[in-house]
């Protein structure tokens, strides 16, 4: 019941403003002509519309008073892939039928008969969930035969709710549970998808191609998967949105897994009201019946912990300076803060893992054409050099097939401890604190992409929400020289809806997004 109360108040949260005609978190934008002008994309189908800038409310006015389409809409985005994903390589496939999709939605907004918010928008889905129609490889060349028997649960929803499922975006191959030292954004089915900004930068693992295309407005908002980081990393490295739901608000059936204890589809978009209408679909809300808007809080009064974590550097370290001073003007109270327990979490997390992936991915390969098991997955691996043209490894899958079975009594104390941990780690924080949310850097600046040595990638920030299956929202906060930072913001269980409001108006004080330059490479000042 209160997965279904949650999904009600995110549809509130943001569809009322739609259903009453008022402007969504970019309102300044698009009453001073910057949301909604003649752009690029005029040339190529959709008129007046600045991809770069338009949210989801402001596409569907515009398709309710005729002056825009679905089929144009889908067809500006298909020519932009066309376009602009030869630069960073985030879209592996387009959907053949998606003008088809458009088609059908355009008669539906002809016929006043919309499914809601999403109907006749284009989606794009991380290339680790199901889809009856495509290919579905978690990157790699073992699952690049027949695609799926049937959609996943989410795919689903978003087919049910209107939305133009437009393709497939590359991602770390397996969510980057391979390797000892994996490249993120390299899959043997893709290759390597780069950071729009700087192209020779990494976009962050495993959601790399989701985030990538989002900042390249490749698509309206894209589906990502998290175990740990792998929805607000690349978000925050690619300066674009990204919600980790709460564990079980979306439905994992149908998604790659590794494991079932910490696995979680969730939305990425350009903004706060964006990602919140799609999780609204995602997790089974009521987007055509909203009833009253609670409407986007401000920040008066909010009680934010700041997280700092300095280990990501002294550039990191003054953007979140800076956005703890504008929250501060802005009226909420920014209070230091370090959530406990976090070595213990660190030593407990991976063993764990992989005891979950050994179980689950047997499981899921078992549904599939392809390896049946995990170790009819190292074979093929080891008997394909395709699957090591960037790195060699698969240290990951040796040790999740030689560890403990989730029956074992060690890893189920372990597991349980974890839990707890997690979940004090971010309860008695907020508790003493009396937060409203926890606040911390969601990445450092992006690394240079190298094969031969693997990611820069040790971020402690995404592990507390993500172990205890507690929602996270990384928005963007700034920048170090042309490489984006995000603002991690975490809540308690099921705190999905007033953590997408805050965030909002965060997204709002902040106004830290910037479009992408595709610059081939900068110094090396600007990064580690």
């Amino acid at each position: 019941m209160r997965k279904r109360s949650t999904a009600t108040l995110l549809a509130a949260l943001v569809v009322g403003s739609l259903c009453a005609g008022a402007p969504g978190p970019r309102a300044e934008a698009a009453e001073s002509g910057v949301g909604i002008r003649p752009s690029a994309a005029s040339s190529q189908g959709a008129p007046g519309v600045d991809l770069d800038t338009v949210t989801i409310p402001e596409l569907q006015a515009r398709m309710a008073d005729g002056s825009l389409t679905s089929s144009a809409l889908t067809t500006a985005y298909l020519r932009r892939i066309e376009t602009i994903n030869p630069k960073i390589n985030a879209v592996l496939r387009t959907d053949p039928t998606a003008l088809r999709q458009a088609a059908a939605s355009d008669a539906r907004h002809r016929d006043g008969d919309i499914r809601g918010p999403l109907d006749g928008i284009p989606v794009l889905l991380k290339d680790n969930v199901n889809t009856r129609d495509m290919a579905t490889t978690a990157g790699s060349l073992a699952l690049a035969g027949g695609p799926p028997g049937t959609d996943a649960a989410l795919v689903t929803r978003l087919r049910a709710a209107g939305a133009v499922i437009l393709g497939k975006t590359n991602l770390s191959e397996w969510a980057n549970f391979r390797a000892a030292k994996p490249t993120s954004g390299w899959s043997g089915v893709g290759g390597q998808t780069n950071n729009p900004y700087v192209l020779d930068r990494n976009p962050c693992g495993s959601s790399s191609g989701s985030a990538a295309a989002l900042a390249a407005s490749l698509a309206q908002v894209a589906i990502g998967t998290e175990t740990d980081g792998s929805i607000v990393c690349p978000a925050g490295m690619n300066g674009v949105v990204g919600h980790k739901p709460s564990l079980g608000l979306v439905s994992r059936a149908g998604v790659v897994p590794i494991s079932a204890e910490q696995d979680t589809a969730g939305p990425m978009a350009r903004n706060v009201t964006d990602a919140a209408l799609t999780l609204a679909v995602l997790s089974g809300g009521d987007t055509s019946r909203p009833g009253d808007a609670v409407g986007l809080s401000g920040l008066r009064g909010k009680r934010i912990g700041l997280w700092r974590l300095p280990s990501l550097g002294p550039e990191v370290d003054a953007v979140m300076t800076r956005t703890a001073q504008r929250l501060r003007d802005a009226g909420a109270e920014v209070v230091e803060v370090t959530p406990p327990y976090q070595q213990r979490l660190a030593e407990l997390e991976f063993p764990a893992l992989l005891s979950e992936f050994h179980r689950d991915i047997d499981a899921y390969l078992a549904t599939r054409d392809g390896p049946r098991d995990l170790a009819e997955l190292i074979e093929f691996n080891s008997a394909h050099p395709a699957e090591r043209t960037c790195f060699a490894g698969q240290e990951l899958f040796e040790q999740a097939l030689a560890a403990p079975p989730v029956t074992d009594p060690e890893y189920r104390a372990n597991r349980a401890e974890l839990r707890d941990l997690s979940r004090r780690s971010i309860d008695e924080t907020m508790a003493t604190h009396r937060l409203d949310a926890i606040a911390s850097p969601t990445n450092p600046p992006a690394w240079t992409t190298d094969c031969a040595r693997g990611d820069n990638d040790v971020i402690p920030s995404s592990t507390p929400a993500a172990v205890a299956g507690y929602p996270s929202l990384s928005v963007p906060a700034g920048s170090v020289g042309q490489l984006p930072v995000g603002l991690l913001l975490m809540a308690g269980d099921h705190e999905d809806a007033a953590l997408l409001s805050l965030g909002a108006a965060v997204e709002r004080r902040l106004h830290a997004w910037r479009p992408p330059r595709y610059l081939p490479s900068v110094g090396p000042d600007a990064s580690p």
